[in-house]
């Protein structure tokens, strides 16, 4: 199998990867450096807190009890947001700076070897594996193809998306002038108005709910039956297979 694009078991796995550790039939290989692991698992906290705020700023709580100026329930909402959102935008130019610093793993997630015959192989062998018309899977040390394409042109793209045109909305309270509005002012204009760009913005979440409850059942699955960690690989960093 080629390693070309995520090194597999049986092939070269790259100069920056620990040895295999092998305790009967279990071998395990070190993938995840401990940035991405953190960054990972911010990033995963910061979309929960997204998606919930989200969804209240979009459809408000109905109207609190007693005198307005008592409470403060949708600016602690939107403050959840703007803080979160934050993190999520640092978060992903880190993980930028990682690829270009840590190991070659860390770099899967910026790029897809869409013109190598090989690829489309192990696509396709992965796409029989997640459809139950396939024995067993490849071992990937890395993403899996398929996985690292559903990364990519799914949880990638749609994370920028909802970057920009969420700090498209933000500056809008932010007002002319400011950093947001210098940056993402143009976002607005592009899409012909400040409703269109909340609609938009609201189905990017959609979106990204969907991802992440098929991310989670995928990493499940290949745990239980794939016989290698996909789970606690992203806390220990190592990725084990079982025999």
């Amino acid at each position: 199998m080629s390693a070309t694009h995520g090194s597999t078991l049986t092939g070269p796995a790259g100069s920056d990867d620990h040895s295999v550790q092998t305790a009967g039939s279990v071998k395990a290989m070190y993938v995840y450096e401990a940035p991405v692991r953190v960054w990972h698992w911010v990033n995963a906290l910061c979309i929960v807190v997204l998606a919930i705020t989200g969804y209240f700023i979009g459809v408000p709580l109905p109207t609190m009890p007693g005198e307005a100026s008592d409470h403060f329930l949708m600016g602690y909402i939107r403050f959840a947001h703007f803080t979160a959102g934050y993190l999520l935008a640092v978060g992903l130019l880190g993980r930028i700076y990682w690829a270009i610093v840590g190991n070659h793993h860390a770099r899967e997630l910026f790029w897809v070897p869409l013109f190598q015959k090989a690829y489309w192989q192990e696509m396709r062998g992965m796409i029989l594996w997640y459809a139950f018309l396939a024995p067993a899977p490849g071992r990937f040390v890395g993403h899996n193809p398929l996985a690292r394409f559903a990364m990519f042109f799914g949880f990638l793209f749609l994370t920028v998306f909802m970057i920009v045109t969420g700090f498209a909305l933000y500056a809008e309270g932010a007002q002319a002038g400011s950093w947001a509005d210098q940056m993402f002012g143009w976002v607005i204009p592009l899409f012909g108005d400040s409703l269109t760009v909340h609609n938009w913005h609201r189905l990017g979440m959609w979106a990204l709910i969907i991802f992440v409850i098929v991310h989670v059942y995928a990493a499940i699955r290949e745990d239980i039956m794939g016989r290698q960690s996909v789970v606690s690989t992203m806390i220990s960093g190592y990725r084990t297979f079982k025999d």
